[in-house]
């Protein structure tokens, strides 16, 4: 007999659940989602405000539409993934943009046009069944060079870029924050006593949040953090934003914009079925302990339900690529209490639901939280960068079976941080083929619902 499904109100290919109608609250993801949400969520406030021309009420407002769109994902199309930005999509994204073009409303259209690449791309090879023969197609070491030209191009935007601007402004509170979460997320020594001891394990299981209280705390003392923290409610200035990022008010992409952003577009696309693929096994290692309820895993659905939201975004506030599939870290943490049993968490779509605060937008509007945040801003990009540049690293590094496709891993990923992106992706290509030959894997996806 078949396992029930979390009820809901079906619209074509989705489910749309109320919340704490359809899902119930949970405080303790809930929390989790405040603190954490808020501490990661605004991390690009700073380069709308530094590169974009906005004002920090104004970016705020613009992160207040992705969060709703990020939201929806769960609440009106019935994903069962803690969605999130496809980061490592991002440094190449910046290099693209920031590298492009000087002015901020030009730098607003390259976004609306990645946006609407993007979303065209997901519909298109969504329909058509044709995203997985896709990324089968490719070669591993194609890959590989992606993921790692991601890693390149976060860590030169930290390190070289953006230094003077964000790292060397605030360097002890920033170094402090990405070490601690670096030992926390990656070493082996700290894995080794996570095992050992509860405490650090607890520690571990808060993701960024240990590294950046420190830095929080240790900020004032060193002279690189000061707090003015504003007490009310602030009312984002949607209208405001909305005046100078869409393209109904500041004018559309030309079509050679459209056509620079593709090559980014598919390079996104690669990384972003990555993050499906993720999202599904770690579901389905879930399913093995709770099988009383019906998890709907559908490819179909996913590609659709980001083609619209990225589609939304493009048009009201494009900021390429903050609608994703998938936050890793949050979606292992949810699964890991959901394992436990109908007891502790009555259904995923709740605990997704509590962790994404039922889809109220309460960080947006706390004048507190926002001002607080504030100082640290900057320092929350770094880690999101560095933390994306060292997970991408491994993870392409450990792809390739042979030197010379190591050697040429190398080559593509600096080609694609260095280079414009079809010179890169053409570049990327060349190298593949000349070097290594098409070493696809036949069969790297597990088959789906």
């Amino acid at each position: 007999m078949s396992q029930p499904e979390q009820p809901g109100w079906r619209w074509g290919p989705f489910t749309f659940r109320l919340p704490f109608y359809h899902t119930k609250l949970y405080w303790q993801e809930a929390l989790q989602g405040l603190i954490i949400a808020a501490a990661t969520g605004l991390a690009i406030v700073p380069l709308m405000t530094s590169f974009f021309g906005l004002t920090f009420e104004e970016a705020v407002a613009v992160s207040l539409v992705h969060s709703t769109l990020i939201a929806s994902a769960l609440i009106v199309f019935g994903e069962p993934y803690a969605p999130g930005w496809i980061t490592p999509a991002l440094p190449l994204v910046l290099a693209f943009v920031l590298g492009t073009y000087e002015d901020p409303t030009l730098r607003f259209q390259a976004m609306t046009a990645l946006s609407l690449d993007f979303a065209l791309l997901l519909f298109v090879l969504g329909v058509s069944g044709l995203g997985k023969k896709f990324v089968i197609w490719l070669p591993d070491t194609l890959k590989a060079g992606i993921i790692l030209g991601a890693a390149i191009a976060a860590l030169k935007r930290v390190f070289i870029d953006d230094a003077e601007r964000f790292l060397l402004q605030q360097p002890i509170a920033t170094a402090l924050a990405c070490g601690v979460c670096l030992i926390f997320a990656f070493s082996i020594p700290m894995q080794r006593l996570k095992e050992k001891y509860r405490f650090f394990a607890i520690l571990g299981a808060l993701g960024l949040l240990p590294g950046f209280l420190l830095a929080a705390i240790i900020g004032p003392m060193v002279g690189e953090v000061t707090y003015d923290i504003q007490w009310g409610i602030l009312i984002p200035p949607v209208d405001a934003a909305w005046a100078k990022v869409s393209p109904f008010a500041i004018g559309w992409p030309s079509m050679e914009m459209f056509l620079q952003g593709m090559p980014l577009a598919l390079i996104t696309y690669i990384i972003l079925f990555g993050d499906l693929v993720t999202g599904n096994e770690v579901i389905r290692e879930g399913l093995a302990v709770r099988n009383d309820e019906h998890i709907d895993i559908n490819p179909t659905r996913s590609h659709l339900s980001l083609a619209i939201r990225n589609a939304l975004m493009g048009l009201s506030a494009p900021f390429f690529p903050t609608q994703g599939a998938l936050w890793t870290g949050v979606h292992v943490i949810i699964l890991q209490r959901w394992k436990q049993g109908k007891a502790t968490m009555d259904s995923l779509h709740s605990g997704l639901h509590s962790y994404y605060l039922m889809g109220l937008p309460i960080l947006f509007v706390l004048l507190p939280l926002l001002t607080g945040l504030r100082p640290l801003l900057g320092i929350a990009l770094s880690l999101t960068l560095v933390l994306t540049g060292f997970a991408c690293a491994y993870v392409a590094m450990a792809i390739p079976k042979s030197n010379t496709s190591r050697g040429a891993v190398l080559l593509i990923g600096t080609g694609l941080a260095f280079f414009e992106p079809w010179i890169g992706l053409l570049f990327a290509l060349a190298v593949t083929v000349l070097l290594v030959g098409w070493d696809r894997n036949t069969d790297p996806i597990p088959e789906e619902d």
